[in-house]
């Protein structure tokens, strides 16, 4: 995996060649003209971030390709390159401050952005019995889109071309197949994927938050629906904090509290989950706050003194269909984690205790097993907050409990 984002990064002699570019953007004849920035194609997606913070993106208009290599490009109004990555045009009503870019265009053809897939679809030929197959969701990681598609789609090749033009950011297009159960990646449940369209090599770099994971969707896990549970983990770590995170994966909640300032210990024992921490750490410059151990939690409990535990695994049972928190051969409940978990915090710790917890049972189930815990560890317990994370499955709610243990 290589991180391309310095491609963009303003030299000390660049800087002035940005300015005049901003400048011949903002003449008076042509003020009128509607911008864009050029970036490199792989780092779209976190420029899109940084563009949307700084409150210059416009979501009105679609993401265009800036040809690189292969010369100029008259509706974005770039110029030939002899060399450089490929580039894309991000549409902003007025040039960046803080976001670097490689040039500040006139976009003199925009395309208006497609108001949803279905009107793409639709001009694929696609009839109205055909676009009820469409997909209602899907998740854009990085340059990747994962999507479920549904019984009876009519063209996988068309839908996936489809999405590909609704997020110009994105290189690739997956079929999401769940996890699969047999042989080695069964072992380390991975999931089961099909290329649609675009580029057959799916690693990516995903941000939120100004937190960067490297991974590639096609081989580990990585769940949309907890963006903000991994957010709220950001505001939590201190620098004085201690953190074992117990099933860390790609760093999920390892990041965002290394980043707020905590040292981490967290512990993986699916190999390919663990070489993306190991990078994810570096990355996001946290390598000196992050101990990373390839073993089971379990093993490394009873050595450790934390003040916060994090437990984002909730087990293989309840209709598990795989999420960040399934990782490796473990098919042990959640709770039964939780002795371990106290062995490692100390008193007036605190547990982020996730479950997958059928809706009849909510909250007792979770309740009951920690108050358990705290029984049998001869521990005071008092709840801080429960929280939904996001629907697991039918019927069954992804939830997270945070508990202070004396």
């Amino acid at each position: 995996m290589t991180d391309e984002d310095s491609d963009d990064q303003p030299g000390d002699g660049e800087s002035d060649d940005l300015e005049r570019a901003v400048e011949d953007v903002l003449e008076p004849a042509t003020a009128d003209a509607p911008l864009a920035v050029l970036v490199a194609k792989s780092r779209a997606e976190t420029a899109i971030e940084s563009l949307r913070a700084e409150g210059v993106y416009d979501d009105s208009r679609r993401v265009r390709e800036a040809q690189g290599s292969r010369g100029a490009n008259p509706a974005d109004g770039s110029k030939a390159r002899e060399d450089g990555p490929e580039r894309v045009a991000l549409p902003v009503t007025e040039p960046p401050s803080e976001t670097a870019v490689s040039e500040v265009v006139k976009q003199l053809e925009p395309e208006p952005r497609s108001p949803d897939l279905e009107d793409l679809l639709a001009e694929r030929g696609w009839s109205d019995a055909d676009l009820e197959s469409a997909p209602g969701s899907w998740a854009v990681i990085g340059s990747v889109i994962l999507v479920t598609v549904p019984a009876g789609c009519p063209d996988e090749a068309e839908l996936g071309e489809a999405l590909l033009e609704l997020h110009g950011e994105a290189n690739s297009v997956l079929a999401d197949e769940g996890i699969a159960n047999d042989g080695a990646a069964g072992t380390y449940r991975e999931p089961r994927t099909r290329l649609l369209a675009g580029e057959s090599d799916t690693e990516t770099i995903h941000t939120e938050h100004g937190t960067r994971y490297g991974l590639d969707p096609a081989k580990v896990m990585f769940s949309a629906g907890n963006q903000a549970e991994r957010a709220r983990m950001g505001t939590l770590g201190s620098a004085d904090e201690r953190v074992f995170d117990m099933f860390a994966g790609i760093g999920y909640f390892t990041l965002p509290l290394a980043r707020a300032g905590a040292h981490v210990t967290a512990t993986e024992i699916n190999p390919t989950a663990f070489r993306y921490l190991l990078e994810n750490a570096v990355l996001n410059d946290v390598g000196d706050r992050v101990d990373a151990y390839m073993t089971d939690c379990r093993d490394l409990a009873s050595e450790l003194d934390a003040d916060r535990v994090v437990m984002g695994y909730y087990g293989s049972s309840d209709g598990d269909t795989g999420d960040e928190g399934a990782h490796g051969t473990r098919a042990d409940e959640a709770h039964e984690y939780l002795p371990d978990a106290l062995a490692a915090l100390v008193p007036g710790g605190v547990v982020h205790y996730h479950e997958a917890t059928p809706e009849a049972q909510l909250w007792d189930r979770p309740l009951e097993r920690l108050e358990s815990a705290a029984h049998a560890a001869g521990r005071d317990l008092e709840v801080l907050e429960k929280r939904r994370v996001k629907s697991h499955s039918a019927g069954v709610a992804h939830v997270v409990v945070d508990a202070r243990f004396g």
